[in-house]
């Protein structure tokens, strides 16, 4: 596995390993890892990015981001053999990557804690719930929309076909010709167990205009047991309302970053 370890030659006991979501690799959308592990080194941590099994410029093959636990282990091996003074490692995962390092991080006793941004707990149902109720109310109560109505722009049969759809699936029901998707059974409670079985700091990194967010509220508000877990005073929460899921735009990224390391700072 390939990997790019920041090192700010500090004496830090603590450090920062990225794993990146799917498809991606350690570079990071618009060089988002990049950025994050640049300025985290610079503020004392080292950080170390790495590409999984079958990701970027790693050999193997990539069988799903909840089998990456032994690449994980040896990422944070590889990191404490480099930086034998690093007793503490913090995980950064974004979507997919955050969840498979609250998978992962209840059997390391050396992870003390997790950054999850916009964590993936995609269900067919979920997805559809979190469709119809943050997607098609936005579009409808948005001028743009009845301006295409008006000018006879918008495919009506295939809307209804595409709401109809979305209602059916946010109801349970299976629809023909539907593909699974892969591993989604009971994500989010997999997730919830995780984070109950962790003892350490967790920071949630939440864009409020993207999907993958809006379904992982969705299930947090729908779980009592989640909803008690996240009021835990070592659960943090940043929201960036405006954002999109990879923080796309300078101002979401700085944001992002300057909390991550603002985080880190307070424990």
């Amino acid at each position: 596995m390939v990997a790019v370890l920041h090192n700010p030659s500090s004496k830090r006991r603590r450090a920062l390993l990225v794993v990146v979501g799917g498809p991606q690799y350690r570079a990071g959308s618009h060089r988002e890892f990049v950025l994050l592990a640049r300025a985290v080194a610079d503020s004392g941590y080292p950080v170390l990015r790495f590409d999984y099994r079958g990701m970027g410029d790693s050999e193997g093959d990539y069988t799903g981001f909840d089998n990456i636990q032994d690449d994980i282990r040896a990422a944070v091996d590889s990191l404490q053999d480099h930086l034998p003074n690093v007793e503490e490692v913090v995980i950064w995962g974004l979507c997919d990557a955050a969840t498979a390092a609250a998978f992962y991080a209840p059997g390391d006793p050396r992870v003390k804690g997790l950054a999850l941004a916009n964590p993936w707990v995609r269900s067919e149902e979920g997805e559809a719930k979190a469709f119809l109720k943050h997607y098609y109310i936005k579009r409808i109560l948005s001028l743009g929309f009845w301006k295409k109505v008006l000018r006879g722009e918008l495919n009506i049969a295939k809307s209804v076909s595409s709401l109809q759809s979305n209602v059916k699936a946010a109801a349970g029901a299976e629809q023909e010709n539907s593909v699974p998707v892969s591993s989604a059974p009971g994500l989010a409670v997999r997730l919830e167990n995780s984070l109950g079985d962790f003892n350490g700091q967790v920071l949630l990194i939440l864009s409020g205009n993207d999907l993958t967010a809006a379904e992982f509220k969705d299930a947090t508000k729908a779980s009592r047991g989640f909803r008690r877990l996240l009021g835990q005073s070592r659960f943090k929460r940043f929201d960036l309302d405006a954002s999109d899921h990879t923080f796309s735009r300078h101002e979401w990224l700085d944001l992002t970053i300057g909390r991550t390391i603002s985080w880190l700072d307070e424990w």
